[in-house]
């Protein structure tokens, strides 16, 4: 079954992890074209987690249409996979998670939210994309660690930065003079050690829906039809 179940997947859960969850065909961060090859090789079902953004040409909306149209379910979440699912889930593809879930309700617009600076060989992220800076942030004031304003200061300190500068660290010194200086030690300690990994925990639940897909069980226990050849 492995090779009817394509993953594309990087920086936002390594392998090993995932391997654990679903047993796939696991290929890099999708560009141009590679949905296309994975449905012409007989891929039934196709995860869509990580893309390239301005490496390569980005996965085409045509290419995932045409996969729907010949039967193969696309599942995306978390980074290109949940903004691909936010334009596409009316014709069928299916998102999964809080990213897709804020960019499907106009709540996350720009495609930089979810880019990052990777390694090419490893996929170890080297920048720290926008949604998971959010969710620090809320978990943080939630917490009591910082209040209000300070949050807004480092979302705008964060917004301002080119994405592949995007650092806990090089937030912190962007906000440096607009915000209390304890303020932002609090934060920088707090992200240190609790800093929420949005891409990653959406990964997560993307890789067992398709493992439900997989096995032909819908939540709750009912089985999925089969597709339309």
């Amino acid at each position: 079954m492995t090779h009817e179940v394509v993953v594309f997947l990087g920086p936002s859960c390594d392998h090993a992890t995932a391997r654990e969850i679903l047993d796939a065909d696991y290929r890099p961060p999708a560009k141009r074209g590679d949905i296309t090859r994975a449905a012409d090789a007989g891929a039934r079902i196709i995860g869509l987690i990580d893309g390239v953004f301005f490496q390569d040409c980005a996965v085409a909306h045509r290419e995932i249409l045409a996969a729907l149209r010949a039967g193969v379910r696309v599942v995306g979440a978390s980074s290109m996979g949940a903004l691909r699912a936010a334009e596409l889930d009316t014709f069928g593809m299916e998102g999964v998670g809080e990213i897709y879930r804020a960019y499907r309700e106009g709540r996350l617009v720009a495609d930089d939210e979810v880019a990052l600076l990777f390694d090419p060989e490893t996929f170890i992220p080297l920048s720290e994309p926008l949604v998971n800076i959010r969710a620090t942030l809320q978990r943080a004031l939630e917490c009591g660690v910082i209040g209000a304003d300070a949050a807004r200061v480092l979302l705008d300190a964060a917004r301002e930065l080119y994405f592949p500068e995007r650092t806990y660290d090089e937030v912190v010194e962007a906000a440096a003079g607009a915000a209390d200086p304890e303020d932002l030690a609090r934060f920088a300690a707090f992200a240190a050690e609790h800093a929420v990994d949005q891409k990653r925990e959406d990964a997560l639940l993307a890789l067992e829906r398709i493992r439900d897909l997989a096995g032909g069980v819908e939540p709750g226990g009912s089985t999925i039809p089969p597709q339309p050849p």
